[in-house]
């Protein structure tokens, strides 16, 4: 597994990001409940298979169950060789706004602390703003206490998951280490930010490569909402023709494409998936006709390609 550097923060990380949220709660097309997920047994045997070949660097937060227990239990001993990704809790009130800054220093703290203790660890490599808001991208308190975990060494960088372009260029201007943003065949909006990001050193992480599998062979018999979305999947045979990998590689191979992107972050629950994954992650990316004709193949309404608008109306069951 080739590595790339995350920014210029000085940490290497794989190519493929292993997403730890699939480990953690039911997510993803046609997970429902606990029983369509790992056991506790089999999740710490994949997250230890998958440091075993190569992959170094694992994305998990507060909110996504047990998740980063888990991770606690597959790393101990293990933790020189990994980079964990954590995210905040949310903090926001109903009405988006910030709390009062005591109260935003006990809630960010107390996260942080709950994560570390999860995750048996003293320090996580990168903390990170989960769905991070302009309002809270413009925030000196929030700016402040984060900085405040750097010195004191809880956390080694400072980072910010988005949604929006908007929200990524104002993240890159304020000097976030990382970045963790959507990207992806259908919806290949923010890759105008992708040379920002490398002139002012910010890793870039990359999000939704796979559309939480609609990019992959589970992209089928959609909800009737999606109907136009499955028919532009069939699209995607066009740039498979000769190719001998199936159209999630495809996906991977595309973000990879992109230097200045440092890894594709892949929500991974089973050892298929991991193998299929690193298998895609092989140095043999798309060249210049290949990204061309990515580009035509976009999906021609990327606003409504919203993932938290469609997990709302079920549409993803």
């Amino acid at each position: 597994m080739k590595k790339r550097l995350l920014g210029k923060t000085g940490i290497r990380i794989s190519e493929i990001a292993f997403g730890c949220v699939e480990i953690g709660m039911p997510y993803g097309i046609g997970v429902n409940s606990r029983e369509d997920m790992l056991s506790n047994q089999e999740a710490v045997r994949l997250l230890q298979t998958a440091v075993d070949e190569g992959i170094n660097f694992f994305d998990t937060a507060r909110m996504y169950g047990e998740s980063e227990r888990i991770m606690g239990e597959a790393f101990r001993g293990k933790r020189h060789k990994v980079i964990i990704a954590t995210k905040c809790s949310h903090f926001l009130d109903k009405d988006g706004r910030i709390p009062p800054l005591r109260d935003l220093k006990v809630i960010i703290r107390k996260s942080l602390d709950e994560s570390l203790k999860a995750l048996k660890t003293d320090y996580a490599d990168i903390f990170m703003l989960h769905q991070g808001s302009i309002g809270s991208l413009n925030s000196d308190d929030i700016t402040g206490i984060f900085e405040n975990l750097k010195k004191e060494g809880k956390i080694r960088v400072a980072g910010v998951s988005t949604y929006t372009a908007e929200e990524t260029s104002l993240a890159i201007g304020k000097s976030w280490g990382v970045v963790q943003l959507p990207f992806n065949l259908m919806d290949q909006r923010q890759k105008e930010l992708f040379p920002l990001a490398n002139e002012k050193g910010t890793g870039l992480v990359i999000r939704s490569v796979l559309l939480k599998g609609l990019l992959s062979n589970r992209g089928k018999n959609l909800h009737p909402a999606l109907a136009d979305v499955e028919r532009h999947l069939t699209r995607y045979e066009e740039l498979l023709k000769g190719k001998v990998y199936p159209l999630s590689a495809l996906a991977i191979k595309y973000v990879l494409s992109f230097l200045d992107v440092s890894a594709a972050l892949v929500g991974i629950d089973s050892l298929a998936y991991l193998h299929r994954s690193i298998e895609a992650a092989n140095g043999q990316y798309l060249d210049d006709a290949g990204m061309e004709l990515a580009e035509k193949l976009a999906y021609p309404d990327p606003d409504f390609i919203n993932l938290p608008y469609w997990d709302k109306m079920n549409w993803l069951k």
